[in-house]
């Protein structure tokens, strides 16, 4: 079986299965260019964490720091091309490995 992969990025194992984590509704308005309802939490977890990160609510943002890992976070947040540059800086101290 292959792995959904963004250029030489591999996707699989992005999402975590936790309990009591609650499934969340996207908002068109956050995302404006696609149907909400075809997003899928595993397949578009960088597009996901993009999108919060920069424009969510706090529940989006607790959603998005529940649901994936921290590692992959930060990932997205050093790799990201669209990130606002106040957004990069605050999330890559938020997930400093080393705190």
């Amino acid at each position: 079986m292959k792995n959904k992969q963004r250029g030489n990025r591999s996707l699989k194992g992005t999402a975590r299965k936790k309990v009591g984590v609650k499934s969340i509704r996207f908002r068109q308005s956050l995302f404006w260019d696609v149907d909400p309802k075809t997003i899928d939490v595993k397949h578009h977890a960088r597009y996901i964490i993009e999108r919060i990160l920069d424009f969510g609510s706090d529940d989006e943002i607790q959603w998005v720091w529940k649901t994936y890992n921290r590692s992959l976070i930060r990932k997205v947040v050093t790799t990201s091309r669209v990130l606002h540059h106040q957004t990069r800086s605050l999330w890559l101290l938020l997930t400093d490995p080393k705190q």
